[in-house]
């Protein structure tokens, strides 16, 4: 299970840099934020997603940016999320994405 925590600027995933992912789409960057619908926190919906369901978007290119709403936009100045409140979430938004869950 992966474990994403925030603080400051800095984003991590078990213990590691997260990856912004600018080669997938650049929304920011000059980094990642949260607490508000930017482009800030429009690149750390991505580069989650991305880390969680791999690189390749087409199939809901809008998905990060329900995620973004649902979870990004509304996180405090320090946060903790997990692969198990991504996936939980991911079901309920659309059913068949679900099936990529360990």
């Amino acid at each position: 299970m992966n474990v994403y925590e925030g603080c400051g600027t800095a984003v991590t995933v078990n213990g590691q840099a997260l990856d912004p992912c600018l080669d997938v789409v650049n929304h920011s960057p000059t980094g990642f934020a949260w607490g508000y619908g930017g482009s800030g926190p429009s690149q750390l919906a991505l580069a989650i997603m991305v880390h969680e369901f791999g690189r390749d978007l087409s199939k809901h290119p809008q998905h990060y940016q329900d995620f973004k709403w649902a979870f990004v936009a509304r996180f405090p100045d320090t946060f903790t999320l997990t692969s198990k409140e991504i996936f939980s979430w991911t079901i309920r938004h659309d059913p068949t994405e679900g099936d990529n869950a360990d």
